[in-house]
């Protein structure tokens, strides 16, 4: 099941995309479960998947707006230095655990919405990651039960600004808003069994950055959530970017830095694309 989250004739919703059209889930589903998070926590897509077959899609995808899948996530925990070859590339060691870091949500951006590079640095790069779903929540999760806890996967760009990431702090380096695109959709786990068996890409301006296999990770999905689940609660909604593949700019020499004009895509098999322009902060007023 692929599933987006959307505005349209100024009503935000959720639902089930049918190839070019989506079934208006919160229209028929909106007074239980309003957001999409609330009908993955509400276990409303248990039993939707062979009625959704038979229902007739409400209206193109053309006309919707995407919003970042799951808008108002609990957390977004992300983990970084998941490949080797990056850490590498940044000069860091490959660490013993999963090294994780938060985001906040009003950093996300959705599918074709801009990117902004802000005004107090031009050091922004691309990061483009897997991002895990939680579907059921729990603490303390064993490793071979972890992927029963995920509900589906998306695309992630871990928008970076680097010097204020190794100057000032990794939260305020990945903290600057609307520097993490997620999307276009969210593809449930039943249409994805093995996560580390997908390719993930990215291309700026169409050339093509990084390719890599996710078997490459370091540490895998189930190996990230028992982790993560060790010190705190995971809920449904939880979103979790796993880590960039070497590629970025931050390893190129000279620096490849994303500027105003530019276009970012992040490519993962079985998902789709996520794609994003990259604009200017807007100067401040007042």
């Amino acid at each position: 099941m692929k599933l987006a989250s959307f505005t349209h004739a100024g009503r935000a919703s959720y639902g089930a995309v049918k190839g070019d059209a989506i079934v208006d889930l919160g229209k028929r589903w909106g007074a239980r479960f309003p957001t999409l998070r609330t009908a993955i926590a509400g276990g409303a897509f248990t039993k939707a998947a062979s009625e959704l077959e038979s229902t007739t899609a409400d209206v193109p995808l053309s006309a919707v707006t995407l919003l970042p899948p799951i808008p108002d996530p609990p957390k977004i925990v992300c983990v970084g230095l998941n490949y080797r070859d990056h850490a590498a590339e940044a000069g860091l060691k490959v660490p013993e655990f999963p090294s994780v870091f938060m985001r906040a949500t009003n950093t996300l951006v959705a599918d074709n919405a801009p990117m902004v590079r802000p005004s107090l640095s031009d050091n922004f790069d691309y990061e483009a990651e897997l991002a895990v779903i939680v579907g059921k929540g729990g603490r303390h999760i064993a490793a071979r039960h972890a992927l029963n806890h995920v509900f589906g996967y998306s695309c992630f760009n871990d928008g970076s600004i680097r010097d204020y990431q190794f100057k000032h702090s990794l939260i305020a380096g990945k903290n600057f808003p609307a520097t993490g695109a997620f999307g276009p959709i969210i593809v449930t786990a039943d249409e994805i069994l093995d996560p580390s068996k997908l390719t993930i890409v990215s291309r700026l301006n169409g050339k093509t950055m990084q390719n890599k296999s996710t078997g490459d990770m370091i540490f895998d999905v189930p190996a990230i959530i028992a982790y993560l689940s060790s010190w705190t609660p995971l809920e449904p909604g939880d979103v979790i970017p796993t880590g960039t593949p070497e590629g970025g700019g931050i390893g190129r020499k000279p620096p490849l830095w994303m500027k105003p004009g530019d276009t970012i895509e992040v490519e993962i098999s079985g998902i789709g694309v996520l794609r994003n322009p990259i604009v200017a902060e807007a100067p401040a007023t007042g």
